[in-house]
């Protein structure tokens, strides 16, 4: 009981925007993730492009501000990992990375 009332309280709780705020940014992760099943043709190149650099300065605001914000940092690093993925597929599909090879024996 002791440790969620320092949860509730904590300058990063439930009480704050510094919780509720990458909260709600997960929608960018899932939304990232649910588009990955759509066709390379419907992604945005310029927007996801964008997206990666938004979340890699926002990675840094995270480790930066007072008190250091985890959840923040959390969620941009996932969202980076899905854009820089989305980014990947776009850019194959543009044809500006080779295809992948296989190699069968």
């Amino acid at each position: 009981m002791a440790f969620f009332r320092a949860f509730l309280n904590s300058p990063v709780g439930p009480k704050t925007t510094h919780f509720w705020g990458p909260m709600a940014n997960w929608g960018f992760v899932i939304a990232g993730m649910m588009d990955s099943r759509k066709p390379a043709d419907a992604i945005s190149g310029n927007m996801t492009a964008v997206l990666c650099v938004y979340s890699l300065l926002c990675m840094r605001f995270a480790w930066m501000v007072h008190p250091r914000n985890h959840l923040l940092l959390a969620f941009h690093v996932s969202n980076e990992s899905v854009q820089l993925y989305q980014l990947s597929r776009w850019l194959k599909h543009q044809r500006y990375l080779p295809p992948k090879e296989d190699n069968v024996s």
